[in-house]
């Protein structure tokens, strides 16, 4: 979970700490909190400690900005996959003090700052309003009544770079009202339990997007596809269709298996870099 990260829509991911609390319906079947597992360390919950990382693993992005320079490419760290950085938590004000300077001091590095509590971003960055050109700031709307909560407040902010993440979508969502958003990256649940994502509200999400010149990145179906692969027993189809007044029946097919083909296509659409 650094170098060559496996989530489709950035080149790295950078943990300034792991462990966080869970906060609205997208936090249920955290996946975070579900790898932490496997490692044997609980580190969800407001009570509990957060587990910091090593300086060794801190001195990581300033490798990644210089082979970034050296070849011109610009990269995209995700920071924090396992964790939310604007976790209002006392212990945590140091590590996001470290945090900012190796932001700045890695301009080849596009951060991607994702965060289930826009309502704390401004008073905890250092940036007021001359924000890093280096920042894409993110937050998570899982149906329409955490748009309407988020968005205004991720807006709010003055990063270059305002994005939202559809996932795991929960429900339809509209970005009609807000204008400054800059991409919107839409993805289905997967793993136990996962809840299904009905195909209309993606398509929904895209229309939307190619209306508003916004671009789209479709991460994944998650563990429901309104495709069944080839070989699969029929056995797999679900009827959601009308218990869940969806537009679609669903298959039981797994993450890997029901992909990330939208209308016959990927869509891996990324906003312009402000470097």
């Amino acid at each position: 979970m650094a170098k060559d990260s496996r989530i489709e829509w950035t080149h790295h991911t950078f943990n300034p700490w792991w462990g966080c609390a869970k906060v609205s319906p997208a936090c249920r079947h955290c996946y975070a909190e579900s790898w932490a597992r496997r490692f044997g360390m609980g580190l969800w919950g407001k009570s509990v400690a957060r587990r910091p990382m090593s300086d060794d693993y801190w001195r990581q992005p300033i490798k990644w900005n210089k082979e970034a320079a050296r070849s011109g490419e610009r990269r995209r760290v995700f920071c924090a996959s396992m964790a939310d950085l604007f976790e209002a938590k006392p212990e945590l004000e140091a590590w996001r003090s470290r945090l900012w300077p190796l932001i700045e001091e890695t301009p080849s590095l596009d951060w991607l700052l994702l965060t289930k509590r826009p309502q704390n971003v401004q008073r905890m960055v250092p940036w007021a309003e001359n924000w890093p050109t280096n920042v894409w700031l993110g937050t998570t709307a899982e149906n329409q009544k955490y748009a309407d909560l988020r968005i205004p407040r991720l807006l709010a902010t003055q990063a270059r770079v305002h994005f939202v993440s559809a996932e795991p979508l929960l429900g339809p969502v509209s970005f009609e009202r807000w204008t400054g958003i800059d991409w919107v990256i839409a993805g289905g649940e997967s793993g136990r339990g996962a809840r299904p994502t009905d195909p209309q509200w993606m398509r929904s999400l895209r229309d939307e997007c190619k209306k508003r010149d916004v671009a789209f990145h479709f991460k994944q179906w998650g563990h429901w596809s309104p495709y069944v692969p080839t070989r699969r027993p029929t056995r797999q189809r679900v009827q959601l269709a009308h218990a869940a007044n969806f537009s679609a029946v669903l298959y039981a097919v797994g993450k890997n298996a029901a992909g990330r083909i939208l209308d016959g296509r990927t869509w891996d659409e990324f906003p312009q870099a402000a470097v």
